[in-house]
């Protein structure tokens, strides 16, 4: 186990005992204590579950000092405090245990794990207990809270909570703390209008959106996390199903063209005047009870958040028609954020035009979210909508054709054969779950999937007018928010192309910008052990939405990327796909990967189809089918795939942006795609694939609140491989996503393709591999056509970017 931490702002020891007197760990009048006494009254102080003096010793009590003495039998006899002694409470009150986790005898051994503060003397004065005070409360313990926020869940802050006095928010070491009465939060819904009318009934589409906000934010303005999230007011899973799409369908060939997206129609968005307004209001007249929520913005509600749900267009409660990505649902998004800031019209109902402000807000905004809720935020980051001061996406969509589409080529989402923008707009338009509602616009709805199915172009998967309005990296230049992106390596659901191709756009904007990349999938990380992200994001939120000095822009990496080789390991750079990295060229041999070129021109081919049986079996398992895929010893998939190997390891190497292959290929018929995985081959323990439950409900969101699992990735998955990236390609489109070219039989072409941007380490021991193939049974089409591929390996390579240091 190892705590990292990368929130804490180093401040000066006048900041310390400023900061501990602000948080009432401490008063002016204590420091003239004597030494032990002092120490007694801080340990009383972090049992604030106690209510009597004996209650607390019982719990001082229940901690060790030395292997033969407890904590209050060693006040009770000692007029001085040790170093040794200090560390082994400190570890304690952290939960670790002695004997298990460390040595009583020698804490200072677990230095390698967890934040230990540095002392100048053996024994401690009141001015070091201080110190090390203050360093414990900002340590994380195995719960993966620091020592504060755990002292929150126990009560600590009641009595600043209910004290009038108090100046909120109240800020520690940079971030806001747990001071606002979460049993007295108010629950209000409103309807915002929206400049659209997507579902063209000749009014204004109303939005619902679901406030919540402390009840201090009646006297003092406070910031928003607004999250869009189309999912919140349920989803229509079985319709979704029955529309998703086959794939055992043939790849087939599309017609010539030089430019995929043709002539750009222009967009005819009339939109039909605001409503009157009849009268105005500051109260809400609907409440709501449980509903969708993030356990990130629950953690923020204590510490002087509101927290804003949208679910937008075409959903429950609210006007319009689904659109899966595309203008319309930005500017549903961003009238929410335009509501926020003060600029466009909510009301309390439906029908009568009462009107109400965010007359609570402070006009500061950040989006959160992951996936599709992330997607939209990137999208309205994109326009540059004022208010928005940040968006922290997760998993975020940067363009709809990298998540559906893949170089000519329809590709589904990882674990989604046959879902597309259509399906996902169906699952989503909740106003089915309204009957009333849904039988006066059901024929318009009908109308728009079944132009969006046609629009999206399955026939051809080329890059079109349709995924071009999809596409939010175009507008990159307009955005004005800082932006905090958080994304999987190993995310096959949203890739990793689209993280990288963003951060790539953003690289010179005039704004802050941060990149957090971890090796999970499609997942949250703010209930992991081993990073401090919850303390992050309050660091930049307080920086961001409360304007508070701390330094976010610049103590928090650029660049924060966790290791895949050892557990609860993470690395700050400075940058990720730089341009400026190193490149290897290894080039492709008989089964090999080598860095010397072959002296005489060689051919290997592969037939793309398989026996019936054996087709019919991976189509339906894709984790057998990938396990048989990667074993070069597997008999079913001899003949169907190349598999090229380098030498193993001999030190590290650090593979850190997107591998390129070089290709030259033939193919027997005038249709042919290509699909390439980078892999790391070794019998070795690697992290699991999502992080493992180490503990349910261990992580208090605050005082009586909610709680989150404790989760962290284990290095104890025994496989014999890893994948690393991954690319495919239609060989039409061979020459540019937007060009589409003839393919004749048993020609060679030549081109590159790049894989999935990627930061991997591969250690001494392991080879890297590449994988040759064609059909992927969980990604592209499944036709099963009798393909056949020749490779011209002297004229093939590949290219692997790393860092030289």
């Amino acid at each position: 186990m190892k705590l990292n931490q990368f929130a804490i702002v180093p401040v000066t020891p006048e900041q310390e005992r400023t900061e501990l007197v602000r948080i009432q760990m401490i008063h002016e009048r204590d420091l003239a204590l004597p030494t032990v006494p002092f120490f007694h009254q801080l340990l009383i102080n972090s049992f604030p579950e106690t209510q009597t003096l004996s209650s607390g010793e019982e719990k001082i009590a229940g901690l060790m000092a030395t292997p033969t003495q407890n904590a209050l039998a060693y006040l009770r006899t000692h007029d001085n405090v040790s170093q040794q002694v200090f560390y082994n409470i400190y570890l304690q009150l952290l939960y670790f245990l002695p004997e298990r986790d460390f040595d009583l005898g020698d804490p200072l051994a677990i230095t390698h794990k967890v934040n230990l503060p540095i002392f100048k003397t053996a024994t401690l004065d009141n001015t070091e207990l201080l110190h090390g005070w203050y360093q414990l409360l900002i340590t994380h313990n195995m719960n993966g809270q620091t020592f504060l926020d755990d002292l929150t869940s126990r009560g600590y802050f009641q009595a600043m909570v209910h004290n009038a006095a108090i100046k909120k928010p109240v800020i520690f070491n940079g971030k806001t703390q747990a001071v606002y009465d979460t049993t007295a939060l108010i629950h209000e819904v409103v309807y915002v209008e929206s400049p659209q009318d997507t579902d063209h009934d000749g009014q204004r589409d109303l939005l619902k959106v679901e406030v919540t906000r402390p009840a201090e934010s009646n006297q003092q303005p406070v910031p928003t996390l607004y999250t869009a999230s189309p999912y919140n007011q349920g989803t229509n899973d079985e319709a979704g199903d029955a529309l998703t799409h086959n794939v055992n369908v043939p790849l087939t060939e599309k017609p010539v063209t030089s430019n995929t997206i043709g002539d750009q129609a222009e967009i005819n968005r009339d939109v039909p005047a605001p409503r009157e307004i009849a009268s105005l209001t500051q109260t809400a007249e609907e409440r709501m009870g449980n509903s969708f929520d993030y356990s990130l913005n629950d953690y923020f509600l204590a510490r002087g958040f509101a927290v804003a749900y949208a679910s937008g267009i075409g959903t429950k409660d609210s006007d319009g028609l689904r659109t899966t990505g595309d203008i319309e649902e930005t500017i549903a998004a961003t009238a929410v954020i335009e509501w926020l800031d003060g600029k466009r019209t909510a009301f309390t109902n439906r029908t009568d035009n009462i009107a109400i402000k965010a007359w609570w807000s402070n006009h500061h905004i950040a989006m959160t979210g992951r996936s599709y809720l992330g997607t939209l935020a990137t999208a309205a980051a994109t326009t540059g909508v004022e208010g928005l001061k940040t968006v922290i996406s997760e998993a975020a969509i940067s363009s709809w054709y990298d998540y559906y589409r893949e170089n000519g080529l329809v590709i589904a989402p990882g674990g989604f054969p046959g879902e597309d923008a259509d399906v996902l707009a169906e699952e989503t338009f909740s106003r089915e779950k309204q009957p009333g509602d849904y039988y006066r616009i059901k024929s318009k709805w009908q109308n728009a999937l079944n132009q969006m199915t046609l629009d999206q172009d399955r026939e051809t998967g080329n890059y079109n007018q349709f995924w071009d309005a999809r596409n939010y990296r175009k507008d990159v230049a307009n955005i004005k928010a800082d932006l905090l992106l958080v994304h999987g390596l190993n995310d096959w659901n949203v890739k990793p192309k689209n993280v990288g191709k963003l951060w790539q756009a953003i690289r010179n904007l005039p704004i802050t910008k941060k990149v957090i990349l971890h090796q999970g999938p499609h997942v949250y990380i703010n209930n992991l052990r081993s990073l401090d992200f919850t303390d992050m994001v309050n660091l930049w939120l307080t920086h961001e939405l409360y304007d508070v000095d701390n330094h976010a822009e610049t103590l928090l990496p650029n660049v924060l990327i966790q290791d895949n080789a050892t557990a609860e390991t993470w690395h700050a750079q400075s940058d990720w796909l730089a341009p400026d990295n190193p490149v290897m060229t290894l080039h492709l041999g008989a089964d090999k990967l080598t860095t010397a070129n072959q002296p005489q021109p060689v051919q290997q081919g592969f037939s793309d189809q398989l026996p019936t049986k054996v087709f019919r079996y991976y189509a339906k398992h894709w984790d057998h089918w990938q396990a048989a895929l990667t074993d070069d010893s597997n008999a079913a998939m001899a003949g169907h795939r190349l598999i090229f190997k380098a030498s193993k390891q001999t030190e590290p190497l650090v593979i850190d942006g997107r591998p390129t292959v070089h290709v030259q290929v033939a193919v027997n018929q005038n249709v042919g795609m290509l699909s390439f995985q980078l892999i790391d081959y070794s019998h070795f323990k690697r992290l699991t694939p999502s992080p493992v439950t180490l503990a349910g409900q261990a992580m208090d969101l605050g005082y009586h609140l909610k709680k989150e699992s404790l989760r962290e990735f284990q290095l104890t998955n025994l496989s014999d491989y890893q994948l690393i990236s991954k690319a495919h390609i239609n060989l039409q489109n061979r020459d540019g996503l937007t060009t589409t070219k003839t393919v004749s039989p048993n020609e060679f072409y030549g081109f590159d393709v790049a894989l999935q941007p990627t930061h991997y380490n591969l250690q001494p021991g392991h080879q890297l591999g590449l994988i040759v193939y064609a059909t992927d049974m969980e990604m592209t089409v499944r036709g099963n056509q009798p393909l056949f591929y020749t490779i011209d390996l002297k004229a093939t390579n590949l290219q692997v970017p790393y860092l030289g240091h």
